[in-house]
């Protein structure tokens, strides 16, 4: 579709690090040389602040690409870190379910969208914490589907829903979608009950669970407060560590799967 990797960061419960992981590996992969580009899907527009687009600054954005009123690159805003856009998001995506769900084709709007993505490696999507219309149309966009996972009792049984959905979207509109991998986040080593859910998680998925582990870390959570990425608010934490780690890991796994 086109020369980009298109990655869907998705998982129904919020709270679980997704935006943290999309804006971080996203840091890191651009850090290690790749051409990447965030899509914010989601209507809270964590990623966007996150990376430092201010509200008055997302007039163009991710429903406008949606809605067809704006192409990839009228929608794209540069970051301050090297290789690393965005398509912004705010509230105008919160209506997008029911303003976008007459339209003919209403799950591949972002498809046709990102077919003109040329000139860049990876494309991750930031998807909201719902199996909604937007959802589906990242999972019916992407390659594949990076699920972060955070270490606490409930996170395999909501994995099953997410699963379910990837299977339903590979059955109706796009059979090559596979899952990237599963992220096991804000994870405490002293913590037995992390331990227990890491240990299940890697019995029940084996392979597809990242060696990675992102760690509790206090960098990682004061990093959104000052619109900046961990590896670039405290490069030598724990956490941005993690991600550098986690980035080294995924493009292993994309040369072996290429």
């Amino acid at each position: 579709m086109s020369e980009a990797r298109i990655v869907a960061v998705a998982n129904q419960k919020g709270g679980v690090g997704k935006t943290t992981t999309a804006i971080n590996l996203g840091a890191a992969l651009a850090e290690q040389g790749q051409r990447v580009i965030i899509i914010d899907l989601d209507p809270q527009g964590n990623a966007s602040t996150g990376l430092g687009v201010p509200l008055e600054e997302r007039q163009t954005n991710a429903y406008d690409l949606l809605s067809g009123e704006q192409d990839l690159a009228q929608t794209l805003q540069d970051t301050d870190i090297n290789n690393l856009r965005i398509v912004p998001s705010n509230h105008d995506l919160a209506s997008a379910d029911f303003q976008l769900s007459s339209r003919p084709g209403r799950t591949q709007l972002l498809r046709r969208k990102l077919s003109q993505a040329t000139g860049f490696d990876y494309i991750l999507i930031d998807c909201p914490p719902a199996l909604g219309l937007l959802t589906v149309n990242a999972m019916v966009a992407a390659d594949s589907v990076l699920v972060p996972l955070q270490a606490e009792f409930y996170a395999l049984e909501g994995l099953s829903q997410l699963l379910m959905t990837v299977r339903e979207v590979r059955q109706a509109a796009n059979p090559d979608l596979r899952i990237e991998g599963i992220l096991l986040t804000m994870s405490d080593s002293r913590n037995n009950l992390s331990q227990q859910v890491e240990a299940d998680a890697r019995s029940t998925l084996s392979g597809l669970v990242y060696k990675t582990v992102i760690p509790r870390n206090v960098r990682l959570s004061e990093a959104p407060s000052h619109a900046m990425p961990v590896l670039q608010y405290d490069p030598h934490s724990k956490g941005s560590a993690a991600y550098r780690e986690l980035a080294k890991e995924f493009l292993s796994r994309q040369l072996a799967t290429a």
